[in-house]
């Protein structure tokens, strides 16, 4: 068939396939993002208002913790939901600075939206921003300052505190830095694994009334009739761990039994007692006085244990078991024979004790203490969910600080002195490049600005003084949020980890990157029913051939 030298148009998206592509969508996806950045740029820095969350469900969460507001806010563009990954893999790394990277990546793709419209390539914006994102990487690690070791702990207490200092419990923070501090503290040092330690909310009372506890406690577990006449409190006591069910209803489980007479049958009962009976036993001889299981324990092994004069309790989480055995040693067993005094756990007290409504169990003076608890007071539940969140950013700072020992001011100095060290590199280098980077020197100046909006004071005005003074040699020049006016905030001991600002940098400009590399974006509508014959690869570029006319000859459809 002879088509006159024009190529037939060939479908390959299916009817109803969104695409877009070129500047226009560049353009589209920067709008996104700076929709985006302009919701959440306003809970920046200490006198950044909260946001309430409301869901379907009306769930309401009060927050300013960046990496909660995105994933709450259910972001449904593609190109914005690459701020919401960046957000999370900060809050991952360094549990701080997720406001801040999200706010500076949409300023920078802020910056080159008047590039991308006067037709610059993208791959000439790129290019600029990844040796900007070098330069000022590799400047954070020339001038920061190293901790001295000998004034840890004291440091440590104040990296908490800045970390605190835009929170909702900042009126409390000289509380909270102790606690984070003796709780970052008292992990494993060679891994320092923050899911060690342990954080329970009780509603009710106030933020003082919250406890640190140097071990484990728990949430009393269900209990059955008889717990009340098992002892509350042991000196000095044993443990043991099980992942064993002390119900008779387990001996039953896929068996199948078939008797001729009634004597057989109370056989096979019998049977049952004497086996939990057995295994009751054995575990009174082992001469523990506290025995932990994951899995039920029912009401005739607790009364059994009662009489003896021991405390049982059963259905205790995974996550508390593991670190009730980090903290008094031992090992779970799964099987009640053949258990040895190597596998037994201890510690100084066992106690239970009222907190707020609750009833807690409390194990202190561990030996092998690795793992400690927080127990969380406040008036409302979703106050007590935002200082946890609260409290976790503090301690994955101090983490963080302990790992890597360089330390920065923030109130916005080491932005400031970033932003002059570009912009005097930018206008050592000829063409577009000297642009690129002067606009990326640009774009660090939001973080001492929206921290001046949010403050309500003259941005302008402080930014011209922050300027002048970077510009004199002032390294560690920032906003002073306390004064309205700036300040040396290395000396005010305003300090954040080196990392966490190198983490936010990075992330921030591959974010920027990625959006500024996406020139087409195809979205493939559901279909109504399934298809037959070979697909697509998910995720391959699909493009259509198109044929702009068609052949001689050829019909209308």
């Amino acid at each position: 068939m002879n088509f006159g030298g024009q190529t037939p148009t060939i479908i390959v998206l299916k009817e109803g396939t969104d695409q877009s592509q070129g500047r226009g969508q560049i353009i589209s996806n920067i709008n996104a993002c700076l929709a985006v950045q302009q919701t959440i740029k306003l809970t920046l820095g200490p006198y950044g208002g909260d946001l309430l969350l409301v869901d379907a469900r009306g769930k309401q969460t009060i927050t300013n913790d960046g990496a909660t507001v995105m994933k709450l806010l259910d972001i449904v563009h593609p190109a914005a939901k690459i701020l919401v990954d960046i957000a999370r893999s900060q809050d991952a790394e360094v549990g701080d600075g997720t406001t801040s990277v999200v706010v500076l990546a949409g300023e920078l793709l802020k910056e080159c939206k008047g590039f991308v419209e006067e037709g610059v390539s993208s791959q000439v914006i790129l290019k600029g921003y990844r040796t900007a994102a070098r330069l000022a990487v590799n400047k954070i690690k020339e001038i920061a300052v190293r901790i001295d070791s000998r004034e840890r702990r004291d440091v440590l207490q104040k990296l908490a505190n800045t970390a605190m200092s835009s929170k909702l419990i900042k009126s409390n923070s000289g509380f909270f830095t102790k606690m984070v501090v003796d709780a970052v503290l008292s992990l494993d040092q060679a891994d320092l694994n923050e899911r060690n330690i342990g954080i329970k909310k009780v509603p009710g009372g106030g933020l003082q009334d919250s406890l640190y506890v140097d071990g484990v406690a728990f949430k009393k577990t269900f209990a059955y009739a008889g717990f009340e006449q098992q002892p509350k409190k042991f000196h000095n006591p044993t443990i043991v761990m099980l992942n064993v069910e002390l119900e008779l209803k387990s001996e039953k489980d896929n068996a199948e039994v078939r008797v001729e007479q009634v004597s057989e049958y109370q056989a096979i009962v019998n049977a049952e007692w004497e086996i939990i009976f057995r295994k009751l036993q054995l575990l009174a001889d082992t001469g523990a006085k506290v025995i932990l299981s994951k899995l039920p324990i029912g009401d005739l092994a607790t009364q059994f244990f009662a009489d003896r004069d021991i405390f049982c309790a059963g259905r205790v989480s995974a996550d508390d078991m593991d670190r009730v055995v980090k903290a008094v040693g031992g090992s779970v067993q799964s099987t009640c024979s053949d258990i040895r005094p190597e596998h037994l756990g201890s510690c100084e007290l066992f106690e239970e004790r009222q907190v707020g409504g609750e009833r807690f169990n409390f194990f202190s003076g561990c030996p092998k203490a690795k793992t400690c608890t927080l127990i969380l007071r406040g008036g409302a539940e979703q106050f007590i969910a935002e200082v946890e969140r609260s409290l976790h950013d503090a301690i994955m700072i101090v983490k963080k600080a302990i790992q890597n020992e360089n330390i920065v001011a923030g109130g916005g100095a080491i932005e400031m002195e970033l932003s002059k060290y570009l912009r005097e590199h930018s206008k050592t280098i000829a063409g577009k490049q000297q642009l690129i980077i002067a606009a990326f020197a640009r774009a660090l100046e939001i973080i001492p600005r929206q921290l001046c909006d949010n403050a309500g004071f003259d941005a302008t005005d402080i930014l011209n003084k922050l300027r002048m003074k970077h510009a004199q040699g002032g390294t560690w020049m920032g906003v002073d949020i306390i004064n309205e006016g700036i300040r040396d905030n290395l000396e005010a001991f305003v300090w954040e980890p080196a990392a966490v600002k190198i983490n936010a940098l990075q992330a921030a400009t591959e974010a920027a990157c990625l959006i500024l590399s996406v020139d087409e974006t195809i979205k493939n509508q559901e279909s109504e029913a399934p298809q037959s014959g070979p697909q697509l690869p998910a995720g391959a570029a699909q493009r259509a051939v198109r044929g702009m006319g068609r052949g001689r000859g050829m019909p209308r459809r």
